[in-house]
């Protein structure tokens, strides 16, 4: 067993917030066994799969746009 494993099956695992894909969608990874996980749909954690890096990188784009669309419309409206 690895000496970073059998640290996080002791003590637990020291998770970090790597990337924002919205307010609500977060993905994480551990210090110690860079194990990934990222919140579901619930808003509980689960392991980071092609899948759900899949799912996260379009909800990350189509939230993106949103927020652009947003501020340029909040921008037109303040200028008028």
């Amino acid at each position: 067993m690895k000496p970073k494993k059998l640290y996080c099956d002791l003590f637990g695992h020291n998770y970090k917030v790597t990337k924002k894909v919205t307010k609500h969608v977060k993905e994480y990874t551990c210090n110690c066994c860079k194990k990934q996980l990222t919140t579901n749909s619930n808003g509980q954690l689960t392991e980071l799969t092609p899948k759900y890096q899949e799912i996260n990188s379009a909800l990350e784009r189509i939230y993106n746009n949103r927020m652009m669309r947003l501020k340029r419309k909040t921008l037109s409206s303040s200028i008028c």
